[in-house]
């Protein structure tokens, strides 16, 4: 009998911990260099490996990424840091310059508002 209680008492707390709510926060962040389907893919395959992002999606036509990621993992600064490190302007946090030289031609158009045609 006391087993069965302690085994039922222990199933109760695993659930108790699976069903605790995370806290989420969501922004929109302007990435003016996001014109293309090359952009859109490489911010949102490397954002979803970002600890604690839960979704990604990238606009191509209002150049903006919208973000979701648990509080308590990240916040919207790193976030900001992890596209900037792939070579992507991310509101103001600027680009890291190695990374932007590796970007393909026609992410790098976006300051001429041109599009290279693919």
């Amino acid at each position: 009998m006391k087993k069965a209680f302690l085994i039922i008492f222990v199933l109760f707390g695993f659930s108790l911990l699976a069903t605790a709510q995370k806290t989420t926060d969501k922004a929109v962040i302007k990435t003016p260099a996001a014109q293309c389907d090359a952009c859109k893919d490489k911010i949102e395959k490397y954002l979803f490996r970002a600890q604690g992002v839960t979704s990604v999606k990238v606009d191509i036509k209002k150049r903006t990424t919208t973000v979701t990621w648990i509080k308590d993992r990240t916040n919207i600064e790193n976030i900001k840091t992890e596209i900037a490190n792939i070579g992507f302007d991310a509101d103001d946090v600027t680009a890291e310059p190695g990374a932007y030289a590796k970007l393909p031609p026609c992410c790098k158009n976006a300051e001429t508002g041109e599009k290279v045609k693919e």
